[in-house]
């Protein structure tokens, strides 16, 4: 069975760039990052991977500018809306 947050929600991990220049891991709506790293490369990286050791889930990857650059349902999670085409 697939852990959750408290709240119950679905299991999601947001990629954001952090005031320092970093870039951080970390729930939706969490006070602290789980994870900062140098990169967004190796941010996502670490994302994907506690998806996946936590049971799967979607992974919000935010750009320099704050807004939503891409997302991914990370397996085993049930993607709602999956693609049409593949990257």
């Amino acid at each position: 069975m697939a852990k959750q947050s408290s709240s119950g929600g679905s299991n999601r991990r947001n990629v954001t760039r952090s005031k320092d220049g970093n870039w951080a891991v970390h729930r939706p709506g969490a006070t602290r990052a789980s994870s900062v790293h140098p990169t967004q490369a190796q941010a996502i990286e670490r994302a994907r991977e506690a998806l996946v050791s936590t049971g799967g889930g979607e992974l919000t990857v935010h750009g320099r500018d704050g807004r939503i650059r891409d997302s991914d349902t990370v397996a085993p999670g049930h993607d709602p809306n999956p693609p049409k085409d593949t990257k």
